[in-house]
């Protein structure tokens, strides 16, 4: 399977993974700013998180992410930090120490949300990770948590432009192969369609 991941897409599926899946959203204030965890980019999504924080767009925060290979400290470990360097109230962030993929991301931070703040109170997300994962995220909010309005914010370090992301074989390799995710996922449950707002 991983060797379709190496292919070289056609013009059509270029053009519709740029216009369906590699997408930010329009972002308004929201009452969350969920941080979906990451190896790699830590300092640009903390940086991303910190100017959302500094232009009033998101009251709490949670940073998602269990430990990985080669590392003793989880993703939230790591991340939380680096946002609080950049000015963001500790207080204000929420921890989700044990996901180890973007299910369990929502599926165990939800019962801290809940328990800090109810999930009742909390009425628009936005979501912040890796460009190549895109509008997963949103998507596998939405199946576990459908009442709340998703937005989405996405960074990455690739010097190649985001909609040339083609032309670079590694960026190419990662959009593929979360591209390719999106409808097995969908058909086993794992992710819900998500009405982009």
């Amino acid at each position: 399977m991983d060797d379709r991941h190496h292919r070289l897409p056609s013009e059509t599926e270029i053009a519709e993974i740029n216009a369906k899946h590699l997408i930010d959203t329009p972002l308004r204030p929201a009452d969350l700013l969920f941080v979906f965890g990451t190896r790699e980019d830590v300092a640009l999504r903390a940086a991303a998180a910190c100017r959302l924080w500094r232009e009033g767009f998101f009251s709490w925060s949670i940073v998602s992410g269990g430990v990985t290979p080669g590392s003793l400290l989880s993703e939230c470990e790591i991340i939380k930090p680096a946002m609080v360097a950049g000015g963001i109230p500790e207080g204000r962030i929420l921890e989700e120490h044990r996901a180890s993929n973007t299910g369990e991301n929502v599926i165990f931070s939800l019962p801290v949300i809940e328990a800090a703040l109810g999930l009742k109170n909390i009425r628009s997300v936005i979501c912040l990770g890796n460009s190549w994962t895109a509008r997963r995220y949103p998507m596998t909010l939405h199946r576990h948590w459908p009442e709340v309005t998703k937005m989405l914010l996405t960074v990455d370090s690739f010097a190649t432009p985001r909609r040339l992301w083609h032309a670079d074989p590694e960026f190419r390799r990662r959009v593929l192969a979360e591209w390719d995710k999106i409808e097995p996922y969908k058909a086993k449950g794992f992710i819900a369609e998500w009405p982009v707002v």
